[in-house]
């Protein structure tokens, strides 16, 4: 049971009206995890992070170095070790060669990728689905879509304030109610991705699983090429105030 489940058990009512301190002990979770409030990002690192995605939006090949001189040079001084940190917590990698590309991580199946020189003839016949980090006023939420590679249509989206596989399968789950699976479905290499989960709700659907190589961001080209379009034609130009408003604008923009 994870900690936020543990953190709802023990603030549900009581009816035998055991304290707080008994609850979470039966539950063996720590009171100063029940209590804690994450602190969010400070308004300072927010800003650099909108900068830091604009560029990488543009030259994703840029590493940790490359983005800190690019800070540097627009008068923010920063070290390599905040970039670094701030990168991480958007979920940007840079597109560089991996040592051992042979070996796929720990329980992780396998799967070619299937799309090479194979264009996509009809709709429903190819889906792709992607991650990126959505920049607020105050604060950030990551963005899902599952996109057409026939008509480029975006099928279905989600928002989620965690790297968390949950978003995903909902967008997955709400794109087969909109539309029959598809013969072909391709991803990254992404763990939200590779996840049991994932993979499952994929083959249960009837899917062909396909997945992009290590550090080759140019084989889901089309859902890259989609969240330029969406942060540069949207987000960017129309700053939201908080998730709710950021629904609202993706809402109508998708629409």
């Amino acid at each position: 049971m994870s900690v936020a489940q543990q953190r709802v058990l023990v603030q549900a009512a009581d009816p035998s009206g055991n304290s707080v301190a008994a609850r979470c002990q039966a539950l063996g979770l720590a009171r100063s995890s029940f209590y804690y409030q994450p602190c969010g990002e400070s308004a300072y690192n927010l800003e650099r992070m909108r900068l830091l995605d604009e560029e990488f939006t543009d030259h994703n090949f840029k590493g940790v170095l490359g983005l800190r001189e690019h800070l540097r040079l627009a008068g923010h001084a920063v070290n390599a070790k905040r970039v670094r940190r701030l990168v991480r917590l958007m979920g940007h990698e840079p597109i560089y060669p991996k040592p051992r590309l042979s070996i796929p991580g720990q329980g992780v199946t396998p799967y070619p990728y299937l799309l090479r020189d194979r264009p996509a003839t009809a709709p429903n016949e190819v889906w792709s689905t992607d991650i990126t980090y959505g920049p607020m006023a105050k604060g950030f939420l990551y963005l899902a879509a599952v996109l057409d590679w026939y008509s480029r249509y975006v099928l279905s989206w989600q928002l989620s304030n965690s790297l968390d596989v949950g978003f995903c399968l909902q967008t997955l789950a709400d794109a087969l109610r909109v539309a029959p699976a598809p013969y072909i479905f391709n991803s990254d290499q992404g763990s939200q991705f590779t996840s049991g989960a994932y993979e499952q709700a994929l083959l249960t659907a009837g899917c062909r699983i396909s997945r992009d190589g290590r550090g080759r961001a140019t084989d889901n080209a089309f859902i890259e090429r989609l969240w330029r379009t969406v942060k540069w034609e949207h987000i960017y130009l129309n700053p939201t105030d908080d998730g709710h408003h950021l629904h609202q604008q993706l809402h109508a923009y998708f629409a």
